[in-house]
């Protein structure tokens, strides 16, 4: 895990296309901008060199978000996403978030599965969020002494 540098451009783009359908994909223009947003980071994950998967998050104040989680199909179930995930967390909890939010599609479990194991939990529901009508989960999920005090309560 690394942070990105200019020079992954390309790469981060050609996962990106790999990983989505054309009108879900992010355009280079987009992913530019998201790159650029306030409060922005992206982690880079490598496997002998080379990105097989990238997270873009954002945040301001006490809020963070994930833009984007990708990792190359090839590198999927080997932990690459898990990994690129408590980075991204460790590096917001460092900048003081305390609540990480996120969407996904309703109609992939696998990919809901994955950030229910990782402890978010949904919070509602995007009607037509993405392309062609798909709805997308509004997801959640606290770190640091919020979260810590939760799970003690239980």
């Amino acid at each position: 895990m690394r942070a990105y540098v200019p020079e992954d451009f390309e790469a981060i783009y050609e996962i990106d296309q790999a990983c989505y359908t054309p009108e879900v994909a992010y355009s280079r223009r987009d992913l530019r901008e998201y790159l650029r947003f306030p409060g922005a980071e992206c982690v880079v994950a490598e496997d002998s060199g080379k990105p097989i998967g990238f997270c873009i998050t954002a945040h301001r104040g006490s809020q963070g978000y994930i833009v984007t989680i990708d990792v190359l199909e090839s590198h999927r179930g080997k932990q690459a996403g898990s990994k690129l995930l408590a980075e991204s967390e460790r590096r917001l909890a460092a900048n003081g978030v305390t609540e990480i939010g996120l969407e996904t599609a309703t109609d992939t479990e696998s990919v809901v599965a994955f950030w229910l194991k990782h402890g978010y939990r949904k919070r509602g529901i995007k009607k037509d969020y993405y392309p062609g009508g798909r709805d997308a989960h509004v997801m959640r999920k606290t770190l640091g002494p919020a979260a810590r005090l939760r799970k003690e309560r239980k």
